[in-house]
């Protein structure tokens, strides 16, 4: 693996250009949409509101879920529900995947009534999962040689991004074929980015969510230290937020903290499953991550304590347990 990732972080990176110049203002860009077909899979908590708005930008947008009931939510918004990855995919000039692990994405692409068997050559298959960069890159290659045109592109953002059309996004693939799904991208997202070949997208949203899992703890501290000491939580937030101490995960997260109110935005139990790929990769790369280490066991003891379920800013309530408090949510402190 580790051959593999330095010669996809060696490739000549090019850079896409930001939502507004990928087709924003762009008289064509309506007809373009029109003329794709798209099959997603994988109406969850990230995939539903992807699917919903290209289906506002104009895309035929069939959508395919082991939970009927969001591939009913999507008709319902103007697109169309499938019954089998079989029926969602034999018509689509673009296959999106947005499963949680990378035995899902592997079991959606192989399998009997998966893309490889049904899809037409040609069509381009973005996988937005948040997979292992080794396994990216192994399913990256079947597809090539089933005739699909494969990209990597794991997105950033959350619930709320992806329900603003605001994810970040970063692709691993073929320039030509990034170049070709600028229209798809900026329909979804704001921040687009390719970083490389096959396994490069994956690679990139690994070091996101090691960020993002470090900011989380800092965050759960900083929270725990301030209300010790019964100071205005909330203006507390509000001056860290305008200084350096300042962050996205500090806007988006430290409000869900102070009302121990978790309800998944992005569940724990997904990033404990990212932050295995992170300590796995950089153990096999021979990278030093101390920090990541650390932060994945706190997940992992906060998974193995039933908080799963919760939105992953839930590593709080280890913090408040190991702080002496009752380490459940909802039930927030009232500071003075």
């Amino acid at each position: 693996m580790r051959a593999s990732l330095h010669a996809a972080h060696g490739a000549h990176t090019q850079h896409a250009p930001a939502r507004a110049a990928a087709g924003a203002g762009d008289p064509s860009r309506g007809l373009n949409s029109m003329s794709k077909n798209i099959a997603v899979i994988g109406l969850g908590i990230m995939g539903l509101p992807m699917a919903e708005n290209l289906v506002g930008a104009g895309y035929s947008v069939t959508g395919y879920n082991r939970s009927p009931e969001k591939a009913t939510a999507l008709a319902a918004a103007g697109g169309t529900a499938a019954d089998s990855i079989a029926k969602a995919v034999a018509h689509a000039d673009v296959i999106i995947t947005m499963v949680p692990d990378s035995p899902d994405v592997e079991a959606v692409l192989t399998g009997e009534d998966g893309i490889l068997a049904h899809a037409r050559a040609g069509a381009t298959w973005i996988d937005a999962s948040t997979i292992r960069p080794d396994t990216a890159i192994t399913l990256a290659q079947q597809a090539r040689e089933a005739g699909l045109k494969p990209l990597d592109a794991p997105v950033s953002g959350g619930e709320q991004g992806a329900i603003d059309g605001a994810l970040s996004i970063m692709v691993g693939g073929e320039q030509a074929d990034f170049d070709a799904m600028a229209d798809v991208f900026d329909a979804v997202g704001k921040t687009i980015v390719r970083v490389g070949p096959s396994g490069s997208g994956q690679t990139v949203k690994a070091a996101n969510q090691l960020i993002v899992a470090v900011n989380i703890q800092a965050l759960s501290e900083a929270v725990a230290f301030v209300e010790a000491y019964g100071v205005d939580t909330k203006a507390a937030l509000q001056v860290l937020g305008g200084g350096l101490a300042g962050s996205k995960v500090l806007d988006q997260k430290g409000q869900k903290m102070l009302d121990r109110s978790f309800e998944p935005g992005f569940r724990l139990e997904l990033h404990h499953k990212d932050m295995g790929i992170v300590t796995s990769a950089a153990r096999e790369a021979g990278v030093a991550t101390p920090l990541a280490a650390s932060v994945a066991q706190l997940v992992a003891a906060t998974v193995r304590q039933g908080g799963g379920h919760l939105d992953h800013s839930g590593l709080f309530t280890l913090v408040e347990q190991l702080s002496g408090g009752s380490g459940s949510a909802g039930t927030p402190r009232n500071a003075a």
